[in-house]
């Protein structure tokens, strides 16, 4: 399914569903108020408090979490670009016959880099991508520890060979940024109290003589946008929310290697 279509119908379906529970809740609350007049606010201050307290605990520690996972994304860019830079300047330590091939490998590298991250949400595509960055990994330090050797220079050696492990330590721990995220049971939960709160609050208008459309759609507005910045923060690739502006320090990096 298309990510653009999902985030579409994650968007109708929370307001769907809040507005429901909000209907759901107002007509308890009237059926209550006929029942019971005296007794239909009494003791629901405590529950809505605890209810409403722990939603607000919960879209606040995962919006902070997911705001600190998509500045970290961020940084991590800057790091690879840094590690690919250095060690691509360390290459002019090789003898010149040396530098060309490996050189050619650091471009095609670079350009699976950059194609897997764009490729997201494809994910066939985007390990296809990875792979062949992995296996390019391999064809560079194969040919750098060769050409190390051939020369018998040590500051090639002490200086090459730890800027590409730096640089494929940075790649590793990049990639392994596109999986962290919280628990599936952490969503739930908050969709959950999302339904739980608007249930309440439409208990909560229901006691009222009128409708209150303004306060009930403000609700269901204000909580669904919230849920939903945070899931667009947790996938900056293929909601509203983009990160591949920030790319362009790799992008760059690219066109200056160009020959």
């Amino acid at each position: 399914m298309n990510f653009s279509l999902l985030a579409v119908l994650t968007i109708l379906g929370m307001i769907g569903g809040t507005l429901c529970m909000l209907e759901v809740g107002r007509r308890l609350g009237v059926r209550r108020l006929a029942r019971d007049p005296e007794g239909a606010k009494a003791g629901t201050g405590a529950i809505d408090g605890a209810v409403f307290g722990l939603m607000g605990l919960l879209i606040a520690f995962t919006f902070s979490g997911a705001a600190a996972r998509f500045d970290a994304r961020r940084t991590m860019m800057v790091e690879e670009a840094n590690a690919i830079g250095t060690a691509w300047l360390r290459l002019d330590l090789l003898p010149t016959a040396a530098q060309p091939p490996l050189r050619d490998k650091f471009r095609q590298y670079l350009d699976a880099r950059l194609a897997a991250f764009r490729k997201i949400p494809d994910f066939a595509a985007v390990k296809a991508e990875l792979d062949r960055a992995t296996a390019l990994q391999s064809e560079i330090w194969t040919q750098a520890i060769a050409a190390c050797r051939d020369s018998g220079s040590q500051p090639a050696t002490m200086l090459l060979l730890p800027a590409l492990n730096q640089m494929f330590d940075v790649a590793a721990s990049r990639t392994t940024g596109i999986f962290m995220h919280p628990p599936m049971i952490i969503y739930v939960m908050l969709g959950m109290l999302l339904l739980a709160g608007s249930l309440l609050a439409g208990y909560g208008m229901g006691v009222g003589k009128i409708r209150d459309w303004f306060h009930a759609l403000a609700f269901v507005v204000v909580m669904t946008l919230a849920v939903y910045v945070i899931i667009d923060f947790e996938f900056p690739r293929v909601g509203m929310i983009r990160i591949h502006g920030f790319e362009k320090v790799l992008v760059d990096l690219r066109q200056s290697m160009n020959p």
